[in-house]
């Protein structure tokens, strides 16, 4: 068997730029997903609060009861028969970001519930609020303890996102299939695009990491 790697690296510009949409996508969904966890999270936080509580759960239970590439096909494929037609790129963002969503949200939850819960009852004691306390006190002690978790989410939405290839979207995985139509040679585009994830991913949690220690070292992660 011989490998050919010319027709892929002539056409290494389009990867790149499929790469550079890649991680347009990947930061969108993350931000949809950092903001719909925060919601979620908090809403399952209070079972008292019985509507929020059960519409939060319903979330849950479909966006990480269901496959991913199902939900994006409904972004793309349902959302026009009730009128309302998005550009594959919002699809793509949308669909990834709450399904991301829902994993999010259990990080959300579990960082909050970490945080001693005397710092709350000290909280309130000085006159604050349920609110109040949650968001001067609570929630930045919480922010710095998602941080390990939320980036593994980042590096795993970098691998899901080369499922939005198949609404059309130019990202790296397109670009290659692109290049696999001319050249026939599947093998090495393959090994090539794999290589550029990895790279993708590898860059990700070296900042991460730098990202963590960081923290670890000011005392802000035990």
């Amino acid at each position: 068997m011989n490998l050919d790697f010319s027709p892929v690296f002539a056409d290494f510009d389009a990867l790149l730029r499929g790469a550079v949409v890649t991680i347009e996508v990947t930061a969108g969904a993350l931000l949809l997903g950092c903001v719909m966890g925060l919601l979620v999270g908090i809403g399952r936080l209070n079972p008292q609060r019985r509507v929020i509580y059960h519409l939060c759960s319903t979330y849950l239970l479909f966006f990480r009861g269901t496959p991913l590439l199902v939900q994006l096909f409904i972004w793309f494929f349902g959302l026009p028969q009730f009128g309302v037609t998005l550009p594959a790129f919002a699809c793509g963002v949308l669909g990834l970001g709450m399904y991301s969503g829902a994993y999010v949200s259990e990080i959300v939850r579990g960082a909050i519930q970490s945080v001693d819960r005397g710092q709350t009852e000290a909280a309130r004691s000085l006159g604050m609020s349920s609110g109040q306390a949650m968001r001067i006190i609570i929630l930045p002690q919480a922010v710095v303890r998602m941080i390990p978790p939320l980036g593994n989410e980042f590096i795993a939405l970098i691998k899901n996102s080369a499922l939005v290839s198949l609404l059309t979207i130019h990202d790296l995985m397109h670009e290659g299939q692109k290049i696999i139509s001319v050249s026939y040679r599947s093998l090495e585009t393959y090994l090539v695009v794999a290589l550029i994830y990895l790279a993708l991913t590898t860059i990700a949690m070296v900042i991460l990491r730098k990202i963590e220690h960081h923290l670890r070292a000011g005392g802000m992660v035990q």
